[in-house]
């Protein structure tokens, strides 16, 4: 393990794959610089920590295990980590065995003043060791989905950054205080905040498909039942699938710009800003983009796991457009954008979903708390 440096504050998701988790800590470290920039602190994934000569091997397997035997870890996750409706946490011994004492290290050594999770794993770690006063620095959990799946822990766990009300109604149920409890979506990076009001009129609808991780066969498909000949201008973020690129890139199609994986986030904020409307997959980051953009979502696949759970909780809030794959997808777009009626309702929607959010911005919550565990030399929370 190497030596940690003294910090101010560390950002805990999990794993290396460019995932939600690292986003969502990504946008915190931006809002975080924006007020501390002279403060010291660290992204530390405790897995490639501590034992870095199996992450490569631990994310390969979940990405194959994912890809090739979606139906059985949907299963498994759904039986292990999110049972609808059930408010039980229980003890995570396997985990905490590879886990715990790593997690205690990185933080002992760093001596942070505040805890940023963005992934269970940690957060469960850090709520074992927060009750037993191993640990006292003021612990934070940032949900990176639409659902609170049992893994997370809360108890220890000072502050909450939840993405919707009926989350934070959930958290209240489990026995978390109200007062410690923020609705703020999920955390997006400042520069999605920013929108170009000088925006040319298009003669063509200007539609995103976002989603290079479906595999070249389901982006295929999605293209070849669009009809590319209308009224539609498609970008294709094709990520890291390089063949799929290539693909896209051979056909010299008037109708298709394929995309590689886009690093800048004000890259990705100008393509968001260019398009009508995003064809996309439920992750809660992307998701999270888009509404703050507010542009229509239209959902044509989800992997197990996570985003179908997220889709079922989108779609009761009446966030995103369902694709029925047993109709025409291109006409299932242009009847919506024919449609004010629809159109005004999916608005509504969002404007709904933000109208609960908490009149402060991301950066002043976390000012806020971070100034108030200074003044207190700890935690808020008193455990019984």
């Amino acid at each position: 393990m190497r030596q940690m440096q003294p910090l101010e504050a560390l950002f805990l998701p999990f794993l290396q794959i460019p995932s939600g988790h690292h986003h969502v800590a990504d946008a915190l470290i931006a809002e975080y610089k924006s007020i501390y920039p002279n403060h010291r602190y660290e992204k530390v994934d405790i897995l490639s920590y501590g034992y870095k000569s199996i992450e490569k091997l631990v994310s390969s397997t979940y990405l194959t295990w994912i890809k090739y035997f979606p139906e059985g870890y949907d299963r498994l996750y759904s039986f292990l980590v999110y049972k609808q409706g059930t408010k039980k946490r229980s003890r995570q011994w396997h985990y905490e065995t590879l886990f715990r004492p790593i997690l205690q290290k990185v933080v002992q050594q760093a001596g942070a003043n505040i805890l940023f999770f963005t992934h269970a794993l940690p957060s469960n770690m850090a709520s074992v060791l927060k009750q037993q006063r191993k640990i006292e620095a003021i612990t934070v959990n940032v949900y990176t989905d639409f659902f609170i799946n049992a893994l997370w822990g809360t108890k220890g766990i000072d502050y909450h950054f939840v993405p919707t009300l009926s989350m934070k109604q959930y958290l209240i149920q489990c026995g978390v205080q109200e007062s410690s409890i923020f609705v703020t979506g999920i955390p997006v990076h400042p520069y999605f905040y920013y929108t170009n009001s000088n925006q040319n009129q298009k003669e063509e609808l200007q539609i995103l498909i976002a989603g290079g991780s479906l595999g070249t066969g389901d982006l295929e498909c999605l293209l070849n039942e669009l009809n590319l000949s209308s009224r539609a201008h498609f970008y294709v973020l094709c990520g890291q699938n390089e063949q799929l690129y290539q693909k896209l890139y051979s056909k010299k199609s008037c109708h298709i710009t394929p995309l590689r994986y886009l690093h800048s986030k004000q890259t990705m904020n100008q393509l968001y800003e260019r398009v009508d409307a995003v064809i996309t997959k439920p992750g809660g980051v992307t998701v999270s983009e888009c509404l703050m953009k507010r542009k229509p979502l239209f959902i044509y696949s989800a992997l197990p796991g996570q985003e179908r759970i997220n889709l079922q909780e989108l779609t009761r809030l009446g966030l995103v457009q369902v694709i029925d794959k047993n109709k025409t997808i291109g006409k299932q777009i242009m009847d919506f954008f024919s449609n004010d009626y629809k159109q005004q309702q999916l608005y509504q929607q969002m404007h709904n979903y933000f109208e609960n959010m908490e009149l402060d911005s991301v950066a002043s919550i976390m000012k806020r708390i971070t100034e108030e565990s200074k003044h207190r030399g700890g935690s808020s929370i008193s455990y019984i």
